[in-house]
């Protein structure tokens, strides 16, 4: 029997399919054409009242399907499994807040952010940033059918944004060199020659934008503090943030070792005096193994109360 999320997959997929053929556009195009037919109304999968997570469930898939058919470097999707992990630190990190604004600087077609919105759904509000054209109009459609409150902007988003501080930055960072050396001169994590690591860019400018007390989780290269950089990389983070936790995330979830990720948290220093939080290590599990599951977020809900923060 058809889950609704195979079933909202399903309609999506046949709709598409039907467009790319009949306009001669590729699959990804068509998919957006069909999520704002549905989000206007127009058309609707045949299936019972789905629920936030099963929509974006049958939209990821969809939009999967077409980023393998693009095959463009920049259109990938963070992990389902790591959105999950990152929705339950999110929602540890600010447990003694009712409501919460957050921002993706790196957004693409929303993903990893609506994971995260719909794991704390009614408490959350969001701006997202992104430079292609045709993710962020994804994520637009998306986010209006997902009805969750973003405000999305089309840019550069290491370029200087018209972003209200949030509570917490939640992003997949886009890895590699940043090819605008001119304007790379406005950040500390610049090279002294040649291109700047783009990824360290993005940690950079998140931390402008976060409110003093904020927290920023970050799907980073595993090896962030082993490359060329890292030593600049190191003072920065004295200087500018708190590190509370670094989380390696299960290799099976990339193709090769060399892709592996791990979650970075931030603070972003208030500026009070007091103990520094103690750093969370841990190694996520995979999510079939359900004891190891348990076990994993009974370690962040033990480190959590011990550093002070609430439950929501």
């Amino acid at each position: 029997m058809e889950t609704n999320t195979e079933r909202i997959f399903n309609f999506l997929d046949g709709h598409s399919e039907r467009i790319s053929k009949k306009e001669g556009t590729m699959y990804l195009e068509a998919v957006l054409e069909t999520v704002r037919a549905w989000a206007d109304g127009k058309i609707a999968p045949e299936a019972e009242k789905p629920s936030k997570e099963e929509v974006r469930k049958g939209l990821q898939l969809a939009m999967l399907k077409g980023m393998k058919e693009s095959a463009q470097p920049n259109h990938h999707m963070t992990p389902d499994s790591i959105g999950l992990i990152t929705g339950y630190l999110a929602d540890r990190l600010t447990g003694g807040k009712p409501y919460v604004t957050m921002f993706d600087p790196a957004i693409g077609t929303g993903n990893l952010l609506y994971t995260v919105m719909n794991f704390m759904d009614g408490r959350t509000a969001a701006s997202g940033s992104e430079i292609d054209d045709l993710l962020i109009q994804l994520a637009a459609a998306s986010a209006d059918l997902l009805s969750q409150p973003v405000t999305l902007y089309h840019q550069d988003s290491l370029r200087p944004l018209m972003v209200d501080p949030a509570d917490l930055v939640v992003t997949d960072l886009p890895v590699g060199y940043y090819p605008d050396d001119e304007n790379a001169m406005n950040y500390n994590l610049r090279a002294e020659e040649g291109h700047s690591y783009a990824h360290h860019l993005f940690i950079e400018q998140s931390m402008r934008h976060l409110k003093k007390g904020g927290h920023g989780i970050f799907v980073v290269p595993a090896n962030l503090f082993e490359s060329e950089f890292a030593t600049q990389l190191h003072t920065f983070l004295k200087d500018e943030a708190e590190i509370l936790g670094v989380i390696a995330l299960p290799e099976g979830l990339f193709k090769n070792k060399a892709n592996a990720k791990s979650l970075l948290l931030l603070r972003k220093p208030e500026g009070r005096p007091g103990p520094k939080p103690e750093v969370l290590l841990a190694q996520a599990p995979d999510l079939k193994n359900a004891n190891a599951v348990s076990a994993f977020f009974g370690k962040v809900d033990a480190w959590a109360e011990q550093n002070g923060y609430k439950k929501a």
